[in-house]
């Protein structure tokens, strides 16, 4: 496994444009509830607690940022259990309400992405590394924590890497 500074780094590469990093602050854990939605259901009661592809996703997920990074790990294991316990109520609702949210939190999430590599002009990580796909949410509670300036070395590594994010450009009308 390639080391957190390594991982953040390529994903950042592809993630210059602040507009781009605004757009997945929203898109992302859309797409993560949306996911945790759809995998809740079904699920087995074990003594008062929901297993499901959800639980068991989350769990591997976790095991996986606190392999990369103890610190990022347990930032991700908060984020993943409130998603897991957003999308698992999500999933005891009706059918239908239940199919129209995750589909809706899932497909609004993607397009929220696509216009935002649009405003980058850069396609998105996973098409070139699938494991930008698990890269993403880490990398937005990363983004998350430099913006209160926490893993100031984390981000100063992957400016020096990658360079720094820059604003996006506004166009000019005839009128202004």
């Amino acid at each position: 496994m390639k080391p957190l500074v390594d991982q953040l780094s390529h994903y950042a590469s592809y993630h210059r444009d602040r507009r781009n990093i605004a757009t997945h602050l929203v898109g992302i854990p859309m797409i993560v509830l949306g996911i945790e939605a759809l995998l809740a259901r079904p699920s087995l009661d074990a003594h008062g607690w929901p297993l499901s592809l959800a639980f068991g996703s989350t769990l591997t997920a976790a095991v996986f940022y606190f392999a990369l990074d103890p610190r990022y790990g347990v930032a991700m294991a908060g984020f993943l259990g409130a998603s897991l316990w957003v999308g698992t109520s999500i999933a005891a609702l009706p059918t239908a309400t239940w199919l129209l949210a995750f589909a809706g939190l899932f497909v609004v999430g993607w397009v929220i992405q696509f216009v935002g590599h649009a405003f980058e002009g850069r396609k998105p990580a996973f098409v070139d590394d699938v494991v930008g796909l698990l890269i993403g949410p880490l990398f937005i509670v990363a983004e998350v924590g430099f913006a209160v300036g926490l893993r100031e070395e984390v981000r100063q590594e992957m400016e020096r890497r990658v360079g720094p994010t820059r604003p996006g450009r506004i166009a000019r009308t005839a009128a202004s």
